[in-house]
Protein backbone atom coordinates (compact mmCIF):
# COMPACT_ATOMS: atom_id res chain seq x y z
CA UNK A 1 0.00 0.00 0.00
CA UNK A 2 1.16 3.33 -0.63
CA UNK A 3 -0.10 7.17 0.86
CA UNK A 4 0.06 10.45 -0.16
CA UNK A 5 -1.08 13.91 1.66
CA UNK A 6 -1.66 17.12 0.01
CA UNK A 7 -2.94 20.39 0.63
CA UNK A 8 -5.80 21.58 -1.29
CA UNK A 9 -6.11 24.72 -2.57
CA UNK A 10 -8.78 27.60 -2.43
CA UNK A 11 -11.20 25.23 -1.42
CA UNK A 12 -13.08 24.43 2.01
CA UNK A 13 -10.76 21.10 2.92
CA UNK A 14 -7.35 21.54 4.12
CA UNK A 15 -5.88 18.32 4.39
CA UNK A 16 -6.47 14.90 1.55
CA UNK A 17 -4.77 11.53 2.16
CA UNK A 18 -5.35 8.63 -0.61
CA UNK A 19 -3.90 5.42 0.09
CA UNK A 20 -3.80 3.00 -3.01
CA UNK A 21 -2.03 -0.48 -3.56
CA UNK A 22 0.71 -1.02 -6.37
CA UNK A 23 -1.85 -1.49 -9.42
CA UNK A 24 -3.23 2.31 -8.83
CA UNK A 25 -6.30 1.55 -7.17
CA UNK A 26 -7.81 3.40 -4.46
CA UNK A 27 -7.92 1.76 -1.10
CA UNK A 28 -9.52 4.98 1.42
CA UNK A 29 -9.70 8.64 0.69
CA UNK A 30 -9.83 10.84 3.70
CA UNK A 31 -10.85 15.06 3.88
CA UNK A 32 -9.86 16.80 6.69
CA UNK A 33 -12.43 20.07 6.60
CA UNK A 34 -14.56 21.10 3.45
CA UNK A 35 -18.74 19.58 3.11
CA UNK A 36 -18.43 16.34 5.46
CA UNK A 37 -21.40 15.00 3.76
CA UNK A 38 -20.72 15.48 0.38
CA UNK A 39 -16.54 14.46 0.35
CA UNK A 40 -17.81 11.20 2.23
CA UNK A 41 -19.93 10.30 -0.74
CA UNK A 42 -17.04 11.53 -3.01
CA UNK A 43 -14.38 9.28 -0.79
CA UNK A 44 -16.63 6.60 -0.80
CA UNK A 45 -17.21 6.28 -4.80
CA UNK A 46 -13.82 6.58 -5.65
CA UNK A 47 -12.99 3.79 -3.45
CA UNK A 48 -12.28 0.64 -5.16
CA UNK A 49 -11.38 3.15 -8.75
CA UNK A 50 -8.24 3.45 -10.65
CA UNK A 51 -6.44 6.67 -10.12
CA UNK A 52 -6.79 7.71 -13.80
CA UNK A 53 -10.51 6.94 -13.67
CA UNK A 54 -10.46 9.15 -10.75
CA UNK A 55 -8.85 11.65 -12.31
CA UNK A 56 -11.04 11.38 -15.85
CA UNK A 57 -14.40 11.81 -13.63
CA UNK A 58 -13.31 14.81 -11.25
CA UNK A 59 -11.21 16.99 -13.02
CA UNK A 60 -12.26 20.41 -14.14
CA UNK A 61 -15.46 20.27 -11.59
CA UNK A 62 -16.15 23.43 -10.42
CA UNK A 63 -17.95 24.88 -7.31
CA UNK A 64 -19.42 28.56 -6.51
CA UNK A 65 -18.29 28.25 -2.85
CA UNK A 66 -14.81 27.66 -3.62
CA UNK A 67 -12.28 30.91 -3.53
CA UNK A 68 -11.28 31.49 -7.21
CA UNK A 69 -14.81 29.82 -8.43
CA UNK A 70 -12.55 28.41 -10.59
CA UNK A 71 -11.56 24.45 -8.64
CA UNK A 72 -13.88 22.08 -5.92
CA UNK A 73 -12.98 19.70 -3.74
CA UNK A 74 -13.02 16.70 -6.53
CA UNK A 75 -11.18 19.00 -8.32
CA UNK A 76 -8.62 19.20 -6.51
CA UNK A 77 -8.64 15.14 -4.96
CA UNK A 78 -8.41 14.69 -8.69
CA UNK A 79 -5.11 17.37 -9.00
CA UNK A 80 -3.57 15.85 -5.90
CA UNK A 81 -3.95 12.92 -7.26
CA UNK A 82 -2.48 13.90 -10.95
CA UNK A 83 0.40 15.47 -9.37
CA UNK A 84 1.65 13.70 -6.77
CA UNK A 85 1.19 10.07 -8.63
Amino acid sequence: MKEITFTPSNVCSRKMTVRYDEDGTILDVFVEGGCQGNLAGICSLVKGMKINQVIEKLEGIKCRGSRTRETSCPDQLALGLKNNI
